[in-house]
């Protein structure tokens, strides 16, 4: 019964929830301003909580009331910002930055809270403005360099990476069977997820100016927006 927002800038920024059925602000965290990431609802330990990018840190706040029950420092360098989304899989949370790798780390229960245990750390595969898929134990992603990379999830080593021409705008999106990756030249390439190679297996121009938004897969229909419309294709 609550919507869970990030608003306000990196100075002025808090996560919020509000009751759905009146409007009404329920609570407001306001340790750390607000940078381009996008909250996530999980369950850790029986304890329902939203996990959140912040502008300088990952933090875990309770869902019920907004109390802060963990946090980990992830301070943006240099012109960078935090805008990945973290990926929660059971108690392991894994997150990227520009400038900053790709990271895994373990929340543990401690007493009333929770600790946080840094996993591994992947220096060579850093994000910005895409958030990796974490799909069969890897983790899928395109680096700010424009690369294509495949990360193994349990020991954060780097299985491959391959020239993609994507620039950091490009997105990484599961469609089942396959992977999809689009370039903000519009350039739409399906490939295989793999521990081995990066296996392309087609490539299509599906807009006429740049994509920056994320690819929507509904069932076998593919809606793609680039700067003057939004386009829906069909896979078969």
């Amino acid at each position: 019964g609550l919507c869970i927002v990030q608003l306000g800038g990196e100075e002025n920024g808090a996560i919020v929830a509000y009751n759905l059925d009146t409007g009404e602000e329920k609570w407001r965290w306001t340790g750390d301003g607000s940078a381009y990431s996008s909250p996530v609802l999980c369950t850790l330990d029986g304890t329902r909580m939203i996990v959140a990018m912040t502008a300088r840190k990952l933090v875990g706040v309770r869902l019920t009331d907004g109390k802060p029950l963990w946090e980990t420092p992830f301070v943006p360098q240099q012109r960078a910002y935090n805008a990945a989304t973290p990926i929660v899989d059971s108690d392991t949370v894994y997150f990227a930055g520009a400038g900053r790798g790709t990271k895994a780390i373990k929340i543990e229960k401690s007493g009333d809270g929770f600790s946080v245990k840094e996993l591994w750390t992947n220096p060579d595969c850093s994000v910005q403005f895409n958030t990796p898929v974490l799909k069969g134990g890897k983790l899928y992603g395109i680096a700010q360099n424009g690369s294509i990379f495949c990360v193994d999830a349990k020991e954060g080593k780097t299985l491959w990476t391959a020239q993609f021409g994507g620039r950091d705008f490009g997105s990484v999106v599961d469609a089942g069977n396959v992977l999809f990756a689009i370039t903000p030249q519009s350039e739409l390439t399906a490939f295989e997820p793999s521990d081995r190679e990066y296996k392309k297996l087609a490539s299509y121009k599906v807009a006429q100016t740049d994509v920056y938004a994320h690819p929507v897969i509904v069932g076998n229909s593919l809606f793609i927006k680039d700067q003057d419309s939004i386009a829906l294709w069909t896979i078969e």
